[in-house]
């Protein structure tokens, strides 16, 4: 059996990644990209890059293919073309952007760090409105708030010494 970790581990052996700092200095030489964020509707309403396609990783393989409820035209016909996604962290993403690549997809990236390091980096992102969203806010929204009940009796442990 595998971990969530050794999965992602795994595919990114065979993705590529980028920094939010490269992202924001293609994005500046108005490189062609499609930012597609595959975070739930929730977390991309409370905040997202502006532009950024939401399509949940639930539904990504479906939203890549023609002939489906759930096909994004725009990812669909997006083989070619320069693709970033983006996830909280980085590690949906890379599982995400390795399984388009298995569906064709020649030129998808991962956003390393996630949106969390996007914030970290101080990029602008804006809420399900449209309205810019705070740093405080960012800060707040990606710290996180793990139960008792999540933590591993490894890491439980480690916590109460």
């Amino acid at each position: 059996m595998k971990t969530y970790a050794q999965l992602v581990d795994e595919a990114l052996q065979r993705v590529d990644e980028l920094y939010p700092w490269d992202l924001v200095e293609l994005l500046e030489a108005g490189e062609d990209i499609l930012l597609v964020d595959i975070r739930e509707p929730y977390e991309y309403a409370a905040m997202h890059i502006d532009g950024a396609l939401n399509v949940p990783r639930g539904i990504l393989e479906t939203a890549c293919e023609y002939d489906f409820e759930e096909t994004v035209p725009e990812l669909a016909a997006a083989r070619q073309r320069q693709i970033v996604l983006m996830c909280r962290s980085g590690k949906r993403s890379a599982l995400a952007a390795d399984v388009m690549q298995q569906l064709g997809y020649s030129k998808v990236k991962s956003l390393s760090t996630g949106m969390r390091g996007w914030s970290d980096y101080e990029q602008e992102m804006v809420n399900g409105e449209g309205r810019p969203v705070d740093e405080n806010s960012a800060i707040e929204y990606f710290t996180a708030r793990l139960r008792p009940e999540q933590l591993s009796k490894k890491t439980a442990i480690r916590n109460a010494d």
